[in-house]
């Protein structure tokens, strides 16, 4: 079974392209943190994710350098020819899902800014006495 799960910042603006017989394809990068540090650095690890079609079209439109994502795909291995002539290898993520964890910015009326959504709204703030356990 080759199924890779992922939850990353994207690293650079997403790219479409569209092949000759019309499929779109969306590539973007994502870092991944891993759960330790190195000399107080955090450490990443980089994954070329690229969606296909409908999904390639939802990835373009809607996703920017530094949202947070969720991909779910396969783990697809190729190999090329370096400009120095070396054969390398390159490991690309095919997603079959992403899903945007970073909240959806908000047009500012009149054109302004856009703007992040507080995480506290739809909230409503309670006292411990108020909590039955």
């Amino acid at each position: 079974m080759n199924r890779i799960f992922l939850i990353g910042n994207v690293c650079k603006a997403p790219e479409s392209s569209v092949t000759p017989k019309g499929i779109t394809k969306c590539t973007f990068p994502i870092a991944v943190d891993r759960d330790f540090k190195v000399d107080g650095e955090k450490v990443a690890d980089f994954f070329r994710i690229q969606a296909w079609r409908q999904l390639g079209d939802i990835c373009y439109r809607h996703l920017s350098k530094g949202r947070k994502v969720a991909v779910i795909g396969e783990l697809h291995a190729s190999t090329y020819e370096a400009k120095d002539g070396t054969t390398r290898m390159s490991l690309d993520v095919v997603a079959d899902k992403v899903e945007f964890l970073s909240p959806k910015p908000e047009a500012a009326e009149n054109g302004e800014a856009m703007q992040e959504q507080k995480p506290t709204e739809g909230f409503t703030d309670i006292s411990s006495d108020d909590i039955p356990f």
